[in-house]
């Protein structure tokens, strides 16, 4: 059985410091489960190297994002962000990406979703996943979209144009468990909500720097395995109920500024650490560390004015601006986030799925020989 589309117009984009596939929702399957079905053959997974498909071998290029009309006049688009595994057969929607946003305005006015201004255009987002709003502003001189720009980012090579990305005071609460430090699988954390489900936790707490690089995290053993005793038990303090098969809770470890900024930043993404930092993961540290009582007390260096604080992490820095006061019910509450990203469009066509009677994990090549071993 081959069913399916033969092939789904496409434009694949790297937003912030990911890379994905923008879909419109019309272009692809109403049911869930076609959907994911179809994505999964379309990113080549489940396969450790996604070799069959656009997917990068890595959560951070394995993305996707579907854009859509909404009927509500206040807002131009809705973007729903979908993970997909893989090495996993899996497609989730229980985060938001705040990278891709970042193409999310740009593709609308690719698609003709959303007229472009002569100059500069703003585009109005819903990110479905949580019901969130975001407003995106970029360059749109001669009302076509322009990527190029002085703009730079860590993690990305060269600059491009900036992408400004406000985003309104979310309904939930900033601080999930009401409280500002908390004892998670006997470790003292701060747990946040600024668009991302984040645990913040001191790096010594778990006996490391905080310092090493995303590999040498990551073949720490014993700390991974604290790291995810942590995040299992964190969810349903946090109101996400058992989050054994999800990619929530991110997890950011906290160290000491290690150049100019305010804190330095190891990731886990939940059980990968990012090379760098997820802009909502950033949003969530840097208003943490603003939260009075916060574990970060102690940690991070805070400027003695303005809303911008830097965010080190393995790759460089995230700048963004966030402003913590006191909501209605006199608990902290986020009242500004906002953050410069850039994007660029890096094809537009269409992409033909895997078959379905291929859809299976690849085997070992014979002897464990590369594929581009040479012939003797």
């Amino acid at each position: 059985m081959t069913g399916g589309p033969a092939e789904v117009r496409c434009l694949l984009m790297r937003g912030g410091t990911s890379k994905g596939a923008y879909f419109l929702a019309d272009d692809l399957p109403r049911d869930p489960a076609a959907r994911d079905d179809l994505l999964l053959r379309i990113m080549g997974s489940p396969d450790p190297r996604q070799i069959d498909g656009l997917g990068g071998a890595h959560p951070l290029t394995s993305k996707v994002a579907v854009v859509s009309v909404p009927d509500d006049p206040d807002v131009d688009v809705e973007y729903l962000f979908l993970q997909v595994g893989v090495d996993t057969a899996e497609v989730s929607d229980r985060q938001n990406c705040g990278n891709l946003l970042a193409g999310v305005g740009p593709f609308a006015v690719e698609r003709g979703l959303v007229a472009a201004g002569d100059g500069r255009t703003s585009v109005r987002i819903r990110m479905v996943n949580t019901g969130d709003l975001a407003t995106a502003s970029f360059p749109t001189p001669g009302g076509r979209v322009d990527y190029t720009g002085p703009a730079r980012i860590s993690g990305v090579p060269g600059t491009a144009a900036p992408v400004v990305i406000e985003f309104a005071r979310g309904g939930s609460p900033l601080l999930p468990t009401g409280r500002a430090r908390d004892v998670v699988a006997g470790t003292e954390v701060t747990c946040v909500d600024n668009g991302m489900p984040t645990v913040l936790i001191p790096a010594g707490a778990l006996d490391v720097t905080g310092y090493e690089s995303p590999r040498e995290l990551e073949e720490n053993t014993g700390l991974r395995e604290r790291v995810e005793r942590i995040r299992l038990e964190a969810g349903p303090l946090m109101g996400l109920g058992d989050v054994r098969g999800t990619t929530v809770p991110k997890l950011s470890l906290l160290a000491p500024p290690a150049q100019d900024g305010a804190v330095t930043t190891r990731t886990f993404i939940p059980h990968r650490c990012h090379t760098s930092i997820g802009v909502l993961g950033a949003a969530g540290v840097a208003a943490g560390l603003r939260v009075p009582g916060g574990v970060a007390d102690g940690i991070a260096r805070l400027p003695p004015d303005g809303d911008r604080l830097r965010i080190e992490h393995p790759s460089g820095f995230l700048d963004i601006e966030a402003v913590v006061g006191t909501g209605a019910d006199g608990a902290p509450a986020a009242l500004r986030t906002a953050v410069v990203r850039t994007a660029r469009k890096i094809f537009d066509g269409a992409v033909f799925p895997r078959p379905e009677q291929t859809a299976r994990p690849s085997e070992p090549s014979p002897q464990g020989a590369a594929d581009d071993s040479p012939s003797r």
